[in-house]
């Protein structure tokens, strides 16, 4: 599928890296890209937690469907057993034939057909009731079994939530104190740094590409110019999965707030084949996804790359980085 009419101004070109860099400045860009593995880290964390709260959730209310149904089983068996005891014990007792004595005192061949007759009932009467019997106390067992197989997911989700929430708080204690670093490495930049660091900026007109696809890549778009902030999604400050969540979200597709889990989502795209929409990954491997960017067409992405950097459009796919992983496909 071609690429979404973009109108390109003759200075839109990225511009090659600088060949020279301050000290400083490639230390901060150093300490940003540890911060944004960070963060990742913490996001990617918290859509774990949000898994393991709905399994809980899950979980529990399978243990009270469970527990529901083991106290109906119960009773029912309880009932059928009792039926049973009655009937066996009209089967000694002749209780049930009382109204059929005169029947069963005869002599006659009609009253020993008629007295047959009786006892088959009573015979059938009681295998009906032994059948219940026999169903409920299966039915007991098997709601025992669900009951205690919910309760032991319910307690293990339980536990792997509580021990990813503690994680979950170190990891963003960590990341404060190391956003705090970076935050002052930043004001210790020049202005010539802090100008290299925020780039070129892309005024150009983009015209939207067909499908929910195109129509992701002209909300991303739209945002350009708007500051990184890790853990950010919008409206007024994104980090890199924060982004292409929202722009998505504008379209009527939920993504997670996480580039690696954002990577799960949708179908694998071949080298060079994007369409606009498309999420282009960056990582050693799929669990160690830092970044992601968005396809917007003729060769481009945009993307929020780091702080310091507001929200723009790069070479696609190096603009993104240089260990660029795979793309995937979200809608078409």
């Amino acid at each position: 599928m071609p690429g979404p009419a973009l109108a390109v101004p003759l200075a839109y070109q990225q511009p090659p890296p600088p060949n020279t860099a301050s000290e400083a400045l490639a230390q901060y860009q150093q300490l940003s890209q540890q911060v944004s593995a960070v963060n990742e880290q913490l996001l990617a964390a918290k859509t774990d937690l949000d898994a393991k709260n709905a399994a809980l959730n899950q979980a529990n209310q399978d243990l009270t469907s469970a527990n529901a149904a083991k106290q109906q089983a119960a009773a029912d068996e309880e009932a059928y057993r009792g039926q049973v005891d009655e009937l066996t014990n009209a089967s000694f007792q002749g209780a049930r034939f009382n109204k059929l004595s005169a029947l069963l005192t005869g002599d006659s061949a009609d009253d020993f057909l008629e007295r047959a007759s009786a006892l088959g009932v009573l015979a059938s009467d009681n295998s009906e009731a032994l059948s219940k019997l026999s169903a409920a106390t299966n039915q007991a067992a098997s709601a025992e079994k669900k009951a205690k197989d919910a309760q032991k997911r319910a307690t293990d989700a339980q536990t792997a939530a509580q021990q990813l929430t503690d994680k979950i708080t170190k990891t963003k204690t960590d990341l404060d104190a190391q956003i705090d670093k970076v935050e002052d490495a930043y004001d210790e930049l020049s202005g010539a740094d802090k100008s290299t660091l925020r780039g070129e900026q892309d005024n150009s007109v983009y015209l939207a590409g067909p499908g929910v696809g195109g129509q992701a890549a002209a909300a991303a778009m739209s945002q350009r110019g708007k500051p990184y902030v890790w853990g950010a999604a919008g409206p007024s400050s994104y980090d890199c999965s924060g982004l292409t969540m929202w722009a998505y979200g504008q379209v009527g597709v939920s993504l997670p707030h996480s580039s690696r889990a954002q990577y799960g989502y949708g179908k694998s795209v071949p080298y060079g084949q994007w369409q606009p929409g498309d999420l282009l990954f960056y990582g050693s491997s799929a669990g160690s996804i830092h970044h992601v960017a968005m396809f917007i067409g003729n060769g481009q992405l945009v993307h929020a790359s780091t702080t310091g950097t507001p929200v723009k459009t790069g070479a696609a796919p190096t603009g993104g980085g240089s260990d660029y992983l795979g793309a995937r496909r979200i809608a078409g």
